[in-house]
């Protein structure tokens, strides 16, 4: 299967910026953080399995990872939340160097509890049976009534691009590539050896503990910023989140 892609600007420069979204998003909702990032580097935009016009399948994370970094080629990788679990299961085993560095922006290394995983896999399932439910439109609009998207604006949350998505493709990544369905991978992240960007918003505080622990267990290769924002910083900053990661790669190519 070959996922559905787009460039973002014009493709001027020499470095490749591949962006993976997350749960429910497409490659047309990157907003003013996906152009502002195309100053900087040429930036593919990338369809998961099962949202925008990469079609339906049962990719699980390993398997979605593979894809996007297939389609993506060489390139420094950002993966937002579901778009981050999917990268770094890749990555781990990321045997041809495709991933220059990797940035990730709101997302885990999985929840080490097998009771805690067990109770968000049941409640995945009922979400997505949600989702064959009442379509997308009116799952899209639930979802974003969560306490980290509810003070988002509708052009932040990228709201009605949302909407492109198919209830089918939708339902099915969640079953099989929700929080639930991720293996912990935390006794394995110091194997990385690419550099890895670990991003959080400030106000985020859950996935910034988490992101802080998970530049610890990687190593000396990695790096935490906390960046003004919530878990969608990228979208509620996009300024400053735009210019950390363009630093980033900057000095890695120096």
């Amino acid at each position: 299967m070959t996922l559905s892609t787009q460039f973002l600007g014009p493709s001027t420069h020499s470095t490749r910026l591949a962006l993976a979204h997350g749960f429910t998003q497409n490659s047309r909702c990157w907003g003013r953080f996906g152009q502002l990032c195309s100053n900087n580097f040429d930036v593919m935009a990338i369809d998961a399995p099962g949202h925008g016009w990469s079609g339906h399948d049962d990719a699980d994370l390993t398997t979605a990872g593979r894809l996007l970094v297939e389609v993506g080629g060489q390139a420094h990788y950002v993966g937002y939340s579901m778009g981050g679990r999917m990268l770094l299961h890749h990555a781990l085993n990321d045997h041809q160097g495709h991933i220059r560095s990797l940035i990730l922006i709101g997302a885990t290394a999985g929840i080490e509890s097998p009771t805690e995983r067990a109770e968000r896999q049941a409640a995945d399932a009922r979400q997505a049976a949600r989702i064959m439910e009442v379509g997308t439109p009116t799952f899209v609009t639930e979802w974003l009534q969560q306490p980290m998207f509810a003070h988002l604006t509708d052009e932040q949350s990228a709201k009605y691009q949302r909407f492109e998505n198919a209830a089918e493709g939708l339902a099915m990544s969640l079953r099989n590539c929700g929080a639930g369905a991720q293996d912990p991978l935390w006794d394995r992240l110091s194997s990385l050896r690419m550099p890895v960007l670990v991003i959080a918003g400030t106000h985020d505080e859950k996935y910034t503990a988490i992101g802080q622990r998970m530049v610890a267990e990687i190593g000396s290769n990695a790096r935490f910023v906390n960046i003004e924002g919530g878990h969608a910083v990228h979208s509620e900053n996009p300024e400053v989140t735009a210019a950390v990661i363009a630093s980033w790669g900057s000095q890695l190519t120096r």
